[in-house]
C-alpha cells in the first residue's frame, strides 16, 4: 500500500557553494532563509515508492518531480498521495498549505534500455568550468562535459529524524535519490560555474539499485538554455554508471534557473574553494 507521510525538513546544503541554501544569499532574492535543495525535497516525494515498492522502484523505479516553491530546513511538511495501480501522484505542502513541490511517480513493468557509458574525460574533483552562459552551454554541447567521479558512503541522509528514512536506505544502505539527484546537479556546476543557482525540475529513470560503496561516474550533456522573465534557464542529461563494470545506475533529465534575473555573472571561484553543490 502505498501512503503518504509526515516530516520536518532538513537544509542539507547550508554552507553549499550554491549560496542560495545559505540565509543570507537567499534573504537578499526575497526568501525567507536557505532553501531546502531540490534534491531533497525530491526524495520526500519519492519516499512512498521506496516504502511500498522497496529494490523494485530502485531498480526499475521513475520520477517525474517539480518544485513549486521554497521550503525551509525544521519546517514540517506534508506529502500526499493519489495512486493509480503501479503508479502515484504526490504533492508536498508545507503547513500553511502551500504547495511546494510535485510529482508523478511510477513502477516500470520492465527496465527501460540502459544508456551507455561514453568515456568522458573525468575531471578532478577541484575542476571548476568556465562561468554559466549561453556561450558556456553552448561550447559544453559542442565539444561534451567533463565527467566526474562519486562515491556512495551511505553517510549522509536527507532527514534528520532517521526514524523517519525506510529500512533499506537507513539499514541496508542503499543510495536515496537526494544523493543520486543531486549528482546531477554537483557535475552540472562543475562544467559551468553558478552562483546561486535554483533547481526547478527532474525526470529520473532508476537502472539498479546503489549499494555502500560503489564508484559512481557520471557523465553530462547539455539539452539546450532559453531565457523567460529575466530567468535564464538550463536543460541537462545525466546518466550515472558504476564504475567496477560500467552498468547503468540511473539517468536523470535536469531543468535549472543558472542566473536569476537582474543577477550578474558570479566570479569565478578558485579551486580552493570548489565544494559540492545542492
Amino acid at each position: 500500500m502505498i501512503e503518504g507521510w509526515q516530516g520536518i525538513a532538513l537544509n542539507t546544503a547550508p554552507n553549499s557553494r550554491n549560496e542560495i541554501h545559505g540565509d543570507e544569499m537567499a534573504q537578499q532574492y526575497g526568501f525567507k532563509g536557505g532553501l531546502v535543495p531540490g534534491v531533497t525535497l525530491s526524495a520526500y516525494l519519492v519516499q512512498p515508492a521506496i516504502s511500498a515498492w522497496g529494490l523494485e522502484w530502485l531498480n526499475r523505479g521513475r520520477a517525474h518531480v517539480r518544485i513549486n516553491r521554497p521550503v525551509y530546513d525544521g519546517e514540517t511538511f506534508d506529502v500526499d498521495v493519489t495512486t493509480s495501480d503501479q503508479s502515484y501522484d504526490a504533492v508536498l505542502r508545507r503547513l500553511d498549505g502551500t504547495l511546494s513541490g510535485h510529482a508523478e511517480v511510477s513502477l516500470s513493468e520492465y527496465s527501460d534500455p540502459a544508456p551507455v557509458r561514453r568515456g568522458d574525460l573525468i575531471a578532478p574533483p577541484d575542476y571548476m568550468g568556465d562561468v554559466a552562459s549561453p556561450e558556456r552551454f553552448a561550447e559544453l554541447k559542442a565539444d561534451g562535459c567533463h565527467a566526474f567521479r562519486y562515491t556512495w558512503q551511505a553517510n549522509d541522509s536527507y532527514l534528520s529524524d532517521m526514524s523517519h528514512v525506510p529500512s533499506l536506505l537507513n539499514e541496508e544502505g542503499y543510495a536515496h535519490m537526494s544523493f543520486l539527484l543531486g549528482i546531477a546537479n554537483w557535475i552540472f556546476a562543475a562544467n559551468a560555474h553558478m552562483n546561486p543557482w535554483i533547481h526547478l525540475e527532474t525526470t529520473s529513470r532508476n537502472h539498479r539499485a546503489v549499494r555502500k560503496g560503489t564508484v559512481i561516474i557520471a557523465e553530462m550533456s547539455v539539452v539546450g538554455t532559453f531565457e523567460k522573465k529575466g530567468h535564464m534557464f538550463a536543460d541537462i542529461h545525466v546518466n550515472l554508471f558504476d564504475e567496477a563494470n560500467d552498468e547503468a545506475l540511473c539517468s536523470i533529465d535536469q531543468r535549472a534557473i543558472y542566473r536569476l534575473r537582474g543577477m550578474t555573472a558570479p566570479a569565478h571561484p578558485s579551486s580552493a574553494d570548489a565544494t559540492n553543490n545542492d
